[in-house]
């Protein structure tokens, strides 16, 4: 919890995600039982890195292991955190890297789809400011 100018309470959500473009698209992930896609990534672990917690996530929903070397930071974006109560943010602190193995969904998570910026409406407040930084940058079509 952290307090805003205001002096009111706010809670912020820290997440990492995982950012995995290829011919202007991004891949999106959802879980089982939900609407909405989102950027591959999740919550840390009590002491976990940013870059810990980005392999251990990646590892769970995409089964494929990153190559440390490879990990690059991109950016962080905070959002109104879906479904949740006005003023809990979430913070995304997004990364680029390289990665082992074969793409598959894991067990939680029930599709993969690669995603432009076309599919704004499919994915989470955070994502969408993702989306139009990607899109800014001539990455993401």
């Amino acid at each position: 919890m952290t307090r805003n100018p205001f002096g009111d309470m706010t809670q912020e959500i820290d997440k990492i995600a995982y950012l995995y473009l290829k011919d202007g698209q991004i891949l999106g992930t959802r879980s089982r039982g939900k609407a909405k896609f989102y950027i591959p990534g999740g919550k840390r672990d009590a002491d976990e890195t940013d870059e810990e917690t980005l392999i251990r996530e990646v590892q769970e929903e995409l089964t494929v292991t990153l190559i440390p070397s490879t990990i690059d930071y991109v950016g962080t974006f905070t959002a109104q955190a879906d479904g949740k109560p006005v003023g809990v943010m979430v913070k995304m602190t997004c990364y680029r890297a390289q990665y082992e193995g074969e793409l598959a969904a894991s067990n939680e998570i029930e599709e993969l789809r690669w995603l432009t910026y076309a599919d704004l409406d499919l994915v989470s407040h955070v994502d969408k400011k993702i989306f139009a930084y990607l899109k800014e940058r001539g990455e993401l079509l």
